[in-house]
Parts: structure tokens; sequence; C-alpha cells
């Protein structure tokens, strides 16, 4: 899987978290950008993300994650493995 499809993945979860279709994630994309992504959703978007690709996340990597870009960074590292 490369970084076009995993960022069009990822793109989905976001779009089912926020019950948004409208929603375009960038690699800079934060929480600062997306109204409402508050804690919660921010833990649905990781759950999320685990189901979508099949990989579980360490609280500690998950906690890093400042932005779209790297969290694609992680997942991309996870599907290697």
């Amino acid at each position: 899987m490369n970084r076009d499809q995993v960022h069009k993945q990822l793109t989905e979860v976001f779009q089912d978290v926020f019950d948004d279709d409208e929603i375009e994630i960038e690699n800079s994309t934060s929480a600062r950008d997306i109204s409402g992504w508050d804690s919660m959703n921010h833990i649905n978007l990781v759950l999320g993300a685990e189901q979508e690709f099949g990989v579980k996340f360490k609280t500690a990597e998950v906690a890093q994650l400042a932005n779209v870009g790297e969290f694609v960074d992680l997942i991309l590292a996870k599907l290697e493995k």
C-alpha cells in the first residue's frame, strides 16, 4: 500500500468519524483545522484507522502525532511490519 492509498482511506475514516463527506485532509491538517476534533473524536479516529488498516497503535505513538501526515507515516510503518 502506498502513501496515496493510505491517505485516501484515512480521508474516508475522517469523513465517517465526523459524519461529513466533504472533509478533505492534507498532510498538514491537525485538530485545529477540523471543527469537533476533540479528545473523544481523536480516539474514534485512532480506532477507525486501526479497523480500516488492520493495525494496532500504542498510546505513546498516537500521543505524539501532530498532524495527518505523521498519522499516515505511522500507518505506513505499521503496514510494513
